[in-house]
């Protein structure tokens, strides 16, 4: 098994983010690698290119979306602080995926832990699974984390090595 030092967690802030939170740090702990958040903040001023106008008022929500998301994310970090000293949070710009992906083969990246979001119907046919098409992309092992599944997330009570097996 490959050592694990870093691990990169993309988080939405949706509702299961302190779930898979406190579950990347469970596993983040028990390899003793070191933990980032990370969060993709969209550009919804690129939607306008499509358009005759560009309305200046997309510029001013994308700063906007921006500044929410890192004070999202520093509001993270330190409730994290305590379970994971060393954690840390970033915030970047443009398409989720393709951000998640550079992000983590520019920092080498050991693992990614990621929540699924239980797409349906036409939303996943329409939109695709941001965490299947991070899977399909990345260059390096993804965990994933089904915050549907069991009443609190999932808890490993075996030693890590006996847990995770590889694919």
């Amino acid at each position: 098994m490959q050592n694990i030092q870093q691990i990169i967690v993309p988080v939405d802030f949706h509702q299961h983010t302190e779930d898979l939170a406190a579950f990347a740090i469970d596993i983040a702990s028990k390899l003793g690698a070191k933990l980032t958040f990370l969060n993709v903040s969209r550009v919804m001023a690129e939607g306008a290119v499509y358009s005759d106008v560009y309305p200046a008022s997309f510029a001013t929500m994308d700063e906007e979306l921006f500044g929410y998301a890192q004070k999202k994310m520093a509001a993270l970090v330190e409730k994290s602080k305590i379970a994971c000293p060393g954690c840390e949070g970033v915030v970047l710009r443009g398409d989720v995926v393709d951000a998640i992906v550079e992000y983590v083969k520019d920092k080498g990246t050991d693992l990614i832990i990621m929540a699924t979001h239980g797409a349906k119907g036409i939303e996943k046919i329409m939109l695709g699974s941001v965490a299947e098409r991070v899977l399909k992309r990345a260059t390096c092992p993804i965990l994933l984390f089904n915050p549907y599944k069991g009443e609190r997330g999932y808890q490993i009570n075996a030693p890590i090595n006996e847990a995770i097996q590889a694919v």
